[in-house]
C-alpha cells in the first residue's frame, strides 16, 4: 500500500545547482514516500536517461516512482506508474498498457472530474493548484488556486487517495491535510531547499502532526 504523505515532483530547472538524482537521494533520506519524474523542459531521451538513474535510486529505497504524462517512458523505465493530465492518454488506456498493478494518478481541480477519474480507474488524484504557485505557467496567479474548501469537497466525493498540490509548503501543508488530503505533493519546497533532506523531513513532520 502506497504511503502518500510527502510526494516529490522533480524539476531539475528548479533545483538550483543540484541534479534531480541528488535531490531524490536527499528527499528519500528525509522520508519522501513517492517520487514523480516530471522534467517538463527535457526531451523524452533526456528524461529517459535521467529516469534510469532515478529508477535505480527509488527501487533500492523501496519508494514508488511515477512518471508524469508519458506512459511510454513509464514502461521503458519499469516505473511503478504514471500521472496523467487532461491532455494525456485516458486512464483506461494507460491501464491496458501498464497493467493492473500499475499506479495511475490523475490531475483534477473539480468534483465532477474527480468522480470521473475514479470511475475510469484512477488509483489516486492530484488535486490543485491548492495555492498560487510559480512552478506551472498556467497556475501562477491567485485566480487559478482552488483553495482547501474545494479540496475538501473533492475528498468527500471520492473513495481513492487524494494528494494536494500547488503552492504547498511546510507553513500551509497542515491546512491541506486537515481538509482531508492523504498527502501533499511539492516541487520547489524540496527541490529549491538548501537541504532537500531536511526540507522533506520537516514537511513530513507537519503532515503527520496535522493528521
Amino acid at each position: 500500500m502506497t504511503d502518500w504523505d510527502v510526494y516529490l515532483v522533480t524539476q531539475e530547472s528548479l533545483s538550483g545547482n543540484r541534479t534531480t538524482p541528488e535531490v531524490v537521494r536527499g528527499a528519500i533520506d528525509g522520508g519522501v514516500s513517492v517520487v514523480q519524474l516530471r522534467e517538463k523542459d527535457m526531451s523524452a531521451r533526456e528524461r529517459y536517461e535521467m529516469g534510469r538513474e532515478v529508477r535505480e535510486i527509488t527501487r533500492e529505497a523501496g519508494v514508488a516512482l511515477i512518471v508524469n504524462d508519458r506512459v511510454d517512458l513509464a514502461l521503458a523505465l519499469d516505473a511503478d506508474g504514471v500521472h496523467l493530465g487532461d491532455e494525456d492518454l485516458p486512464v483506461p488506456v494507460a491501464r491496458d498498457l501498464l497493467g493492473e498493478d500499475a499506479i495511475i494518478g490523475r490531475s483534477v481541480s473539480f468534483v465532477e472530474d474527480a468522480r470521473a477519474a475514479e470511475e475510469a480507474g484512477a488509483d489516486y488524484l492530484g488535486v490543485g493548484a491548492i495555492y498560487a504557485t510559480g512552478s506551472k505557467d498556467d497556475i501562477d496567479d491567485e485566480e487559478y488556486a482552488i483553495g482547501t474548501d474545494r479540496l475538501a469537497d473533492i475528498v468527500d466525493a471520492v473513495d481513492i487517495p487524494v494528494v494536494g498540490i500547488g503552492g504547498v509548503t511546510a507553513d500551509n501543508a497542515a491546512e491541506v491535510i486537515r481538509a482531508g488530503a492523504d498527502g501533499v505533493a511539492v516541487i520547489t519546497e524540496i527541490t529549491g531547499a538548501d537541504d532537500p533532506e531536511t526540507a522533506t523531513r520537516e514537511l513530513s513532520d507537519v503532515v503527520v502532526g496535522a493528521r
